[in-house]
């Protein structure tokens, strides 16, 4: 079934343009601008201190980092091989091929973690994260590059690390936002004046 459906999704892709242009583009720009995403959720508001927001880019990335640790743990323990690998001549790739387990997958674990964590601290943006996440880890199986139960068994894995970090790293969490806005609240603030300031004619 897991094999069968990656073939079914290749060929689909092999024998539609329309399809394998519109994956292959969202696939090469979706890591970074979902990455600079999260990263802009540090920004969005004006400086001051502990804010859900930074609450949710903080815990957003420290929950990728764990969800990936878990992976690499679980690797170690049982390597499986990419579909490419088990079978190769029978799937046409769309981007470079890579030597990393196949199981669980990184890109769905570090997508979902991130996207569950914001949705712990601000729905709406969270529910807008989790899609995006849902469309990068399916995108990775029409490339060929992970079977479905890859896919989610990372979503698990990034869910379970958000949630651990969101809940029991709760105390953990407030004091590293606490400590990174220290050091970027002066130079923000500066920036924010700086663009409400009239402009002089």
């Amino acid at each position: 079934m897991d094999w069968a459906i990656v073939h079914d999704l290749n060929e689909l892709m092999r024998t539609q343009d329309l399809v394998e242009d519109s994956v292959v583009v969202f696939a090469s720009a979706a890591v970074v601008a979902y990455a600079m995403a999260t990263i802009a959720l540090w920004f969005v508001a004006r400086p001051a201190g502990v804010q859900r927001l930074r609450l949710a880019c903080t815990a957003a990335f420290g929950s990728a980092a764990l969800g990936l640790f878990v992976n690499q743990l679980i690797g170690q323990l049982w390597f499986r091989d990419r579909p490419y690998v088990d079978h190769p001549r029978s799937l046409v790739l769309f981007t470079p091929t890579s030597h990393d387990a196949s199981f669980p997958s990184d890109h769905a674990t570090a997508a979902f973690a991130i996207a569950v964590a914001v949705f712990f601290f601000h729905r709406r943006i969270g529910t807008v994260f989790l899609v995006a996440a849902a469309a990068i880890a399916v995108s990775r199986v029409l490339l060929g590059m992970h079977y479905p139960t890859d896919i989610l068994a990372g979503a698990l894995t990034g869910t379970s690390a958000a949630v651990a970090v969101c809940t029991l790293g709760r105390p953990l969490l407030v004091r590293v936002t606490m400590l990174a806005a220290r050091l970027t609240d002066p130079v923000l603030r500066r920036l924010w004046s700086a663009g409400s300031r009239p402009v002089r004619t």
